[in-house]
C-alpha cells in the first residue's frame, strides 16, 4: 500500500513545483517575509519566555528590524552606490596605472607588454558595459510599473507576511504536526528537526558571519586608507556566502585597487594583512562559534544551489536555494542511511532471485 502512493505524491510535488513557477513573478514578498520570520523568531520566543504577550514581544522586535533596515538604507546605501559607480568608471584608469607601473616588470618576464594593453582595454569595456547595465537598471526600476509593483509589495506586503507569521508561527507549527501521518510522525519529525537545525546554522549563523565580517573589513579597510573600502569590504563580507571563491576574489580585488592607488607596499601590505587577520578569524573563531558543524552542506552543493535557483527564479530563487539544498541534503543523507540499512545493501537474497 505504501509504494502506491509514491506516484501520488510524486505528482503532487511536480505539480507543486510548477506552480511556484508559474507565479514566480509575485513570490519575492512572501518569500522575505518567511525569511525574516523565521530569522526573528527565536528572539520573540524567548521575549515570550520571559513574560511578554505575543503580540507585544512581536510588534517590538519587527519595529527593531525595520528601522534598523531603514536607518542602514538611508545612511549606508547611497555611500555603496557612490563608491560602486566610482569604482566602475575608475576601473580603466586602475588598469593603466598597473601597467605604467608594472610595465617593465611584466615585459621583462613576458617579453612583451601587448598583455597589460589588452587587459587595460578589456577594462574599459568592462568598465562600458557596467556603467550601462547600471543605468538601464536604475531607469527601468523608475519606469517600469512592474518594478514598482514590485517595490509597493516590499514595503506593504513583506511587513504584514512577517508579523503575522511570528504572530502565530508555533500555532502553525502545531497545525502543521498535526497534519503528519501518524504511522511516520516520528520519523518525519526527526527530519524536519535536522533540516531546522541546517537552516538555522546557515541562514542564522551564516548571515551573521557575513555581517559581522562585511563591517570589520569595510571599517578595517577603510581605515587603511583603501578607496572604495566601504564597498569592498561589504561585497567580500557577502561573498563569504560562496566559501573560499567569495573571499579570494574579494582580496585579489582589494589588492588589485590597492597596487594601482598607492605608490609604495606599505599600504598594499596593510590590504593583506586585513586579508589574513580576517580569514582565521572567520574560519577559527566566528564560523565555529555561530555556525558550527550544524550546517552540513558542501560548498559545492550551496554554489550549485544558488546557481541553479537563480536560473530558475531569479532573486528568489537565490532565497529559495539555502532552504531548497538543505532540506534536498537532508533527504539524501537520510535516504543513503536507510539504503545502507536494508537488506538490498547488506546482500541479503531477494525472494525468487537465484544468485
Amino acid at each position: 500500500m505504501t509504494h502506491r502512493r509514491w506516484p501520488f505524491w510524486i505528482i503532487i510535488g511536480i505539480l507543486l513545483l510548477v506552480f511556484v513557477y508559474l507565479i514566480r513573478a509575485i513570490l519575492l514578498p512572501f518569500v522575505l517575509g518567511i525569511f525574516i520570520a523565521y530569522f526573528l523568531h527565536p528572539l520573540v520566543d524567548r521575549l515570550e519566555k520571559r513574560g511578554a504577550a505575543r503580540g507585544l514581544a512581536t510588534v517590538g522586535v519587527l519595529v527593531g528590524f525595520f528601522v534598523s533596515i531603514v536607518l542602514l538604507s538611508l545612511f549606508i546605501v547611497p555611500v555603496i552606490v557612490s563608491q560602486c559607480s566610482d569604482l566602475i568608471a575608475a576601473l580603466p584608469g586602475y588598469v593603466s596605472d598597473l601597467e605604467a607601473r608594472y610595465a617593465p616588470l611584466a615585459s621583462e618576464v613576458l617579453g612583451s607588454v601587448a598583455p597589460a594593453k589588452s587587459l587595460q582595454s578589456a577594462a574599459a569595456d568592462i568598465s562600458g558595459i557596467a556603467l550601462k547595465l547600471v543605468e538601464e537598471f536604475i531607469g527601468g526600476a523608475f519606469h517600469s510599473g512592474l518594478a514598482l509593483l514590485t517595490l509597493l509589495s516590499l514595503v506593504l506586503i513583506t511587513p504584514v507576511v512577517t508579523f503575522y507569521l511570528l504572530l502565530d508561527w508555533n500555532t502553525i507549527v502545531a497545525r502543521m504536526d498535526k497534519l503528519l501521518p501518524r504511522e511516520h510522525a516520528v520519523t518525519i519529525r526527526g527530519q524536519l528537526s535536522v533540516i531546522d537545525r541546517t537552516l538555522a546554522g546557515f541562514i542564522r549563523g551564516q548571515l551573521t558571519v557575513c555581517l559581522i565580517l562585511a563591517t570589520y573589513y569595510a571599517v578595517a579597510l577603510s581605515i587603511v586608507g583603501l578607496k572604495f573600502g566601504i564597498v569592498i569590504g561589504l561585497v567580500t563580507g557577502l561573498l563569504l556566502i560562496f566559501p573560499y571563491i567569495g573571499s579570494l576574489l574579494a582580496m585579489v580585488t582589494a589588492l588589485a585597487v590597492a597596487a594601482a592607488q598607492f605608490d609604495n607596499y606599505g599600504p598594499v601590505l596593510a590590504v593583506l594583512a586585513v586579508y589574513l587577520i580576517g580569514q582565521p578569524m572567520e574560519g577559527y573563531v566566528i564560523t565555529p562559534k555561530l555556525v558550527g558543524e550544524k550546517v552540513g552542506l558542501h560548498p559545492v552543493w550551496i554554489i550549485f544551489g544558488m546557481l541553479s535557483g537563480a536560473a530558475l527564479f531569479g532573486f528568489v530563487g537565490i532565497l529559495l536555494a539555502v532552504p531548497a539544498t538543505a532540506i534536498i541534503g537532508v533527504l539524501i543523507r537520510f535516504a543513503v542511511a536507510r539504503y545502507l540499512q536494508s537488506d538490498y545493501y547488506k546482500g541479503e537474497p531477494l525472494i525468487g532471485l537465484k544468485p
